[in-house]
């Protein structure tokens, strides 16, 4: 079976890394929708926010798996039998990032590939932080996230929805 591991904090979920995760399920017979526990950004969603809202758009999706994880991803992928990491890019300036890690997860464990997927040219620009700000300032965010993040963003921003 081949597995692979798409993390991220999905802070919020974006038809973006949406966008990846379908494109990944075509290509493995099981994706693992990697939810980090420790990182370094400030998040608007608790951890159990953004795993709930992954798991409210892929519900039903039998080759998705949601799960938390902490520590280094390459560990995680060894304790998986994931063959493979996924990574999305949106621009050139993510290749450059994503390529240290990559290399870096080479050096640590050389069985484990890195395979990278360009996000469909109408999500390039969205990024979760661009979405928070716009959703702070009660800009549409529809058809950039799912509705059920839409809704989030609306409530933890204690903002009425727009059409």
């Amino acid at each position: 079976m081949r597995i692979a591991v798409y993390a991220g904090t999905f802070d919020p979920v974006t038809n973006g890394h949406l966008d990846v995760i379908h494109r990944s399920v075509r290509l493995f017979d099981k994706v693992i929708v990697a939810v980090a526990r420790d990182n370094y950004k400030n998040t608007l969603f608790t951890l159990e926010e953004r795993v709930d809202l992954i798991r409210a758009v892929l519900d039903g999706d039998d080759h998705v798996e949601i799960e938390l994880f902490q520590g280094l991803l390459i560990d995680y992928c060894k304790k998986k039998k994931a063959s493979t990491i996924i990574r999305g890019l949106r621009v050139v300036s993510d290749f450059e990032y994503e390529m240290q890690m990559a290399l870096m997860n080479k050096k640590l464990h050389p069985d484990i590939e890195t395979t990278f997927l360009m996000t469909d040219q109408k999500y390039s620009f969205l990024s979760s932080k661009i979405i928070k700000q716009v959703a702070q300032f009660g800009g549409c965010v529809k058809g950039l996230v799912p509705e059920e993040v839409s809704l989030a963003l609306a409530k933890k921003f204690g903002i009425r929805q727009q059409d």
